[in-house]
């Protein structure tokens, strides 16, 4: 399983796609647009592109002020998982503030997780080494970020 990395850019080196994409979010977060279609379209952008990129490209200041993390999770379903889960989050100073679990199908549950990280004790990819490092944990994903 590949460790996520994260980078600190500076946009003009970015690929165009990615400004785009930056942009069709923006759009959307102040409501400027109905519709991811109509986002994509205004900034000539393919929606395919933007899907590709949406949930990885970041402006600097939403990832340094957000203190709200959603992260999806799909486990294993084994006894105490769960709770296991939730004690690696809690010793990382953060707080739970949401939790949603599917039934177990076919040996397999989704979780999602809306975590206060305002007391994260280190750094987000530290965090989510950690959690993928679980023997239950088949895939992490950062779903979003809020205020």
């Amino acid at each position: 399983m590949l460790e996520e990395k994260f980078f600190l850019v500076r946009e003009d080196v970015l690929p165009e796609a990615m400004k785009k994409s930056l942009e069709v979010k923006e759009m959307i977060a102040r409501g400027k647009v109905t519709s991811i279609a109509e986002a994509v379209q205004k900034v000539d952008l393919s929606r395919s592109a933007f899907y590709k990129y949406r949930d990885t490209v970041f402006p600097f200041h939403t990832m340094v002020k957000e203190r709200i993390m959603t992260l999806f999770f799909h486990l294993e379903d084994q006894t105490g998982a769960l709770s296991q889960l939730l004690a690696t989050v809690a010793t990382a100073g953060c707080n739970v503030l949401t939790i949603h679990q599917t039934i177990p199908l076919q040996g397999k549950a989704n979780v999602t997780l809306s975590l206060d990280m305002s007391g994260l004790q280190g750094d987000i990819h530290t965090l989510l080494s950690k959690l993928k490092r679980l023997e239950f944990v088949d895939k992490v994903e950062i779903l979003g970020t809020g205020a």
